[in-house]
């Protein structure tokens, strides 16, 4: 048996929920090999407020690692904590020069729990170096914005305007993650392929645990298409595989609860609606 090839080039959650430790859980769920390429370190102290320490990798070090990665023959790359210009640049120039379709950009600002960007630098570096090569991007609310140049979206037409910047800067597909801060009853993610709009909802779960749900997500949409499925059909598998886990999140600690990668193979999925908007 031959299982497809996932690599992630993103930053390591010392907690285990978020960064390269969920994405290899949810590709391993989802049947495909993951291998990774390391940023940076996150860890979190326990005796602060469970404040976060970002811990970059030698960039020789990350692109010695790419290097390793690519010359298995990779099926589908994602990126998520991409710390510095440089990095993304590297990152960038590899998945140019590696003729890769599959790319999914999910352009991590923040480590969840802080409200500042890493790097404001690393913004129009994004847009530079990783949006031109994306078969589709993932922000989230203020991810969607500081991409555009725009004001964080609230509604869903705030979302619409958004993602079609977003698609002008050179992503073929963008999806919008609603999240908790978007004005709607549901939980809801606006998906735009440059002429249709579609939106995917579930129920809202009173669940309080969703560390690691972002990550989770676009790995999902990694290891979908990896496995040949169509982008809008890899975001709608993708969006019930990070609904469940969400619902089954658990508490790790008293700072910080995951999602639980399984829970869709284990318990099954929630409805997800889809309707044009």
């Amino acid at each position: 048996m031959t299982l497809k090839k996932t690599l992630t080039i993103a930053g390591s959650d010392t907690s285990g929920g978020a960064g390269i430790q969920a994405d290899l859980k949810t590709f391993q769920e989802h049947g495909t090999y993951g291998m990774t390429a390391l940023t940076v370190v996150v860890t979190m102290d326990p005796d602060n407020n469970w404040s976060h320490g970002v811990y970059s990798l030698p960039i020789d070090v990350l692109k010695a690692q790419i290097k390793t990665a690519l010359s298995t023959g990779i099926d589908a790359i994602k990126t998520g904590m991409l710390s510095t210009e440089e990095v993304i640049e590297t990152a960038g120039n590899a998945i140019a020069e590696s003729g890769l379709d599959h790319v999914v950009i999910d352009p991590v600002m923040v480590c969840k729990g802080e409200d500042e960007v890493l790097n404001p630098g690393t913004v129009d570096a994004m847009v530079e170096f990783l949006l031109p090569k994306a078969e589709i991007v993932t922000p989230n609310l203020f991810e969607a914005g500081q991409l555009a140049g725009m004001k964080t979206p609230r509604t869903i037409e705030d979302m619409k305007r958004v993602a079609q910047k977003i698609h002008t800067l050179g992503a073929r597909n963008v999806v919008i993650k609603g999240g908790k801060q978007l004005d709607h009853d549901k939980a809801a993610d606006l998906f735009y392929d440059g002429n249709t709009f579609t939106l995917l909802e579930a129920e809202k779960t009173e669940a309080p645990y969703n560390h690691g749900a972002g990550c989770t997500f676009a790995a999902a949409i990694t290891a979908n298409l990896a496995n040949g499925l169509e982008v809008s059909d890899a975001v709608f598998e993708a969006k019930k595989f990070v609904s469940a886990a969400i619902a089954n999140g658990w508490k790790l600690n008293d700072y910080v609860g995951p999602v639980m990668h399984g829970a869709k193979n284990r318990f099954g999925a929630p409805e997800i609606t889809t309707t044009e908007v």
